[in-house]
Formats: C-alpha cells, structure tokens, sequence
C-alpha cells in the first residue's frame, strides 16, 4: 500500500457520471472503475500521507483501511434515497497526547479530514458538531483562560496558511456569558473548524500527501488545544 500517484481526470469524471447513475445497477456494472480511479488511489493516499505525517511528528492517524469514508450513503433516515456519495474523504483522528479523536463519529471530538469532488476539494479539521460537554468546555476555556485558547487560534504559523476557525453559529452570545463578552464570535461558534480549498493541480498530484501533512503540521497548536479540552462537564 502506499505509492500515490495522484488522482486522474478519470476519477473526477467517474463521480460526475455516478451523480447522473446514482443507482446500484450501474455502480455494479462500473464498480472496478471505482475502485481503480477512487477507493485504491484514496488508500494510497491515506497510507503516504501516514509517512508524511511521522515525518512531521504530527499526531494524526492515517490509515488506509479505517481513514477512508465508505461510497454507500446511509438512506435510512434521509429522504435522498440515492445509495452513493459523490464524493470520496477521508478522516484522521488526533491521537496526541493519549487522546484518540475522530472526526465524524458520535463523539466528534477533532481531528483532519481531506474531501474530494466535482464540485471542490478542500482539507481541513478541528471540532465539527461537538457534543454539549466539548462545546461547554470550550466556551469556559475561551471565558476563564483566553490567553491560552487565544494563543492556539491565533498562532502565526496557523493564520499563515488557514483563515480563523469558524463554524456554524448562535445568534445570539450562549446563556451565561455577558452579550459584550470580548470574545463573543468565538464564543457563538456551534462548530470549531479550519481548512481551505485544494485546487485540481494539488489533488491531481503525487505530492498531495505532502500538501495534507504540511497543512496539518500548520494546524497542530489548534488541535493539540482543542483535543487538550474536557471531554465531561
């Protein structure tokens, strides 16, 4: 496993022709495309971007077999009955510190997350839907120590390369906490993330893994901060 050659033209057009034949019939009759242009050369990527990562001493865990989001879409609950994503991503859970975090489980705590599309690419991490004891833990960190929080978020070697974290927001400044508070922006965030666009020339390239461990290492103080926050009220 390992040897990314980049993502071809063919795998961006496989998910365009999937959104027009979003029906098991004919993923069935293309699935070894699939798993040629997408599922294989995702694994690859995932298994890189682990030796990128150590290189780099960041805490992250890429792993072929468990990083990779599966194709076949949960219907049971939506009304977008279709049985395939048009799209591939992958999640690498923080494992700093002791802590394990991974992002798009029911905990969701933190970690990366790289998406590919016809529509756009883009890298990214940090708190996505956290669980109300994560998100009150964060509230009290950014109220009672903001120089540590502030000096996580707002790290140089961070805003270089990422725009401020944001996130899904409150209208209003949450209960407990003056309406002027300082920090109110962060303070209203419902979701604590990062991350930025990917051009094709990036996601077509061998190096991508290379470009995700740079990004990632550039994002360590934020998700160190984040994965070093109370899991429990």
């Amino acid at each position: 496993m390992g040897e990314f050659q980049g993502f071809k033209p063919d795998a961006m057009q496989f998910l365009v022709d999937l959104a027009f034949n979003n029906e098991r019939p004919w993923f069935q009759a293309h699935k070894n495309s699939y798993e040629r242009l997408l599922k294989e050369p995702l694994e690859a990527m995932c298994a890189d971007l682990a030796a990128e990562l150590s290189k780099r001493g960041v805490p992250l865990r890429a792993d072929p077999k468990s990083s990779p989001f599966r194709i076949y879409r949960d219907t049971r609950f939506s009304k977008d009955k279709t049985p395939y994503k048009t799209n591939v991503a992958a999640s690498f859970p923080w494992v700093g510190d002791g802590v394990a975090l991974q992002v798009g489980t029911s905990e969701r705590h933190g970690g990366g997350y790289f998406h590919m599309s016809p529509e756009g690419s883009y890298m990214g991490g940090g708190m996505w839907h956290p669980e109300p004891a994560r998100l009150a833990a964060y509230r009290r960190a950014i109220d009672e120590d903001p120089e540590t929080a502030l000096g996580a978020l707002n790290d140089p070697v961070f805003l270089a390369r990422f725009e401020p974290v944001h996130g899904d927001t409150y209208k209003r400044v949450p209960t407990g906490f003056a309406a002027d508070h300082p920090h109110a922006d962060l303070l209203r965030l419902k979701d604590i993330t990062f991350g930025r666009e990917l051009s094709t020339d990036e996601v077509f390239s061998s190096d991508l893994p290379t470009v995700l461990a740079d990004d990632f290492a550039a994002a360590v103080p934020v998700m160190r901060w984040l994965a070093s926050l109370p899991a429990t009220t």
